[in-house]
């Protein structure tokens, strides 16, 4: 199964639009919530950069991008391959 990770913050929609699409897929996923900023905040900085908006999501340690580009792959039919992986 896929390892998949997103960094959101509270009442983000696109976070929750994201954390719905995966949710619908029934996988497990680490959310970290760097609503508050810290280190996981750097941290997402650090694997992603450039990218300082929410949500910024990993499937098996891999930079997929936010949330218009998770529903990319979705509308693309590339995404159940990745997360196949």
């Amino acid at each position: 199964m896929a390892k998949i990770e997103i960094y959101t913050k509270a009442f983000c929609p696109f976070c929750s639009r994201a954390m719905k699409l995966l949710g619908e897929k029934q996988l497990d996923i680490v959310e970290y919530d760097i609503t508050l900023g810290g280190p996981k905040r750097a941290e997402m900085l650090q694997r992603a950069p450039g990218h300082t908006t929410v949500p910024q999501i990993f499937i098996n340690d891999a930079h997929v991008g936010g949330s218009d580009d998770l529903a990319a792959l979705e509308r693309a039919g590339r995404l159940d391959a990745l997360l196949a992986a």
